[in-house]
C-alpha cells in the first residue's frame, strides 16, 4: 500500500514539475514543433506578407502558418533544370514569434531571390 502511494505521489509531483517547466519556459525559446527552415517562393512570400498582420495577431507563442489557400491552381510550372534539385515550397508550418518576425524581415530584404524557390533559415536573423 505504501509503495503505490509513493509512486502515485511521485507521478503527481513529476507531472506538476513538468507543467511548471512548460509554463515557465521563455517565449523567446524555440518551440519543439517549430521548423528551423522553410522553402518558399515569391507567390507564397507575397501571400505571407499580405496576411502577416492576421497571422501575427494570434496571442500564442507558437504560430501555425497556413498558406495553402495562396498556392495557384491550374498553372503549369516550368520544367526544372536537370542539374538543380527543386524543392516543393512549404505551405503549412509552425514557427515561434521570433521566427515569424525573422521570416518577415528576410522576405522584405531587398534583392532576395525566391524563384523557383528559396530556403529561408529561421534560427538566425541578421
Amino acid at each position: 500500500m505504501k509503495n503505490s502511494l509513493f509512486s502515485w505521489l511521485g507521478a503527481v509531483a513529476g507531472l506538476a514539475g513538468g507543467l511548471f517547466l512548460i509554463t515557465s519556459a521563455s517565449a523567446d525559446e524555440a518551440c519543439g514543433l517549430c521548423v528551423k527552415q522553410i522553402v518558399i517562393n515569391s507567390e507564397l512570400a507575397t501571400c505571407f506578407l499580405d496576411q502577416y498582420d492576421q497571422i501575427a495577431g494570434t496571442g500564442k507563442d507558437a504560430v501555425v502558418v497556413d498558406l495553402s489557400n495562396c498556392a495557384s491552381r491550374g498553372v503549369v510550372e516550368a520544367l526544372p533544370s536537370p542539374n538543380k534539385i527543386q524543392t516543393e515550397p512549404d505551405v503549412q508550418f509552425m514557427i515561434s514569434r521570433l521566427q515569424l518576425q525573422c521570416l518577415k524581415k528576410k522576405l522584405e530584404a531587398p534583392g532576395i531571390v525566391l524563384d523557383p524557390s528559396a530556403t529561408i533559415e529561421l534560427d538566425s536573423c541578421g
